[in-house]
């Protein structure tokens, strides 16, 4: 089997930081295999906040309704902060002003696959939002974000003020649920290996050799 043999489809939201840190550790699994450098991944969306408003929410008033309090929020927190450090992400959460609604940014993702950029502007969401405290919601945010990811600013901005890629991105989401999918990250292997979580890298190298020899039974 080669390496474009490799599919991963990860379905996530950008406002969830284990799917950044699971970003991390994937991308430490795949480098520890010399024959998947070449795996094609494809980031698919899922809404921890269907019914966030859609210019979102004050931070704290979401945080404090989520977890009943901001010192719930803050145990939370801490497991996060430890272990984004060893992941080496700067999470600074004090940033974060306001809780977005994601839709738009999940239709930007879809948009970044067709030009080729997915990865890059995922990478560009996440560190936008959570080291930099940026609004992810905002039309001029989100085609900033993808100006620095490499595509063409403008061009983002008049996608994001039309309705191209919502009957798509509806569509996607309504495929993990079908798959049973409850939270986030979840990382699906050439269609038959599966992965809930942010797991640590040795657990995706597992699972990324068994995926190649179901593939290699066929």
């Amino acid at each position: 089997m080669t390496d474009r043999g490799l599919t991963i489809e990860i379905y996530s939201d950008v406002v969830c930081p284990w799917c950044y840190i699971g970003k991390r550790r994937l991308e430490r699994a795949l480098d520890q295999l010399t024959d998947a450098a070449q795996a094609r991944i494809t980031w698919r969306p899922y809404q921890l906040n269907p019914t966030m408003p859609k210019d979102g929410m004050d931070r704290t008033t979401y945080l404090e309704a989520k977890f009943g309090s901001l010192d719930a929020f803050r145990q939370m927190e801490e497991h996060v902060l430890a272990a984004g450090a060893t992941e080496r992400i700067p999470f600074a959460f004090e940033k974060v002003v306001r809780t977005p609604n994601t839709f738009m940014a999940h239709r930007l993702v879809w948009y970044a696959e067709q030009e080729g950029r997915q990865d890059a502007v995922v990478e560009s969401l996440f560190r936008g939002y959570f080291t930099e405290g940026v609004d992810i919601g905002s039309v001029p945010v989100l085609s900033q974000l993808a100006g620095r990811a490499g595509l063409d600013a403008a061009a983002v901005e008049s996608f994001l003020h039309s309705e191209e890629g919502a009957t798509e991105v509806k569509a996607e989401e309504a495929a993990g649920h079908r798959l049973g999918i409850r939270g986030v990250p979840y990382f699906v292997l050439n269609g038959s290996i599966s992965i809930s979580g942010a797991q640590p890298p040795d657990i995706f190298v597992s699972a990324i050799q068994r995926a190649k020899e179901i593939v290699r039974e066929r």
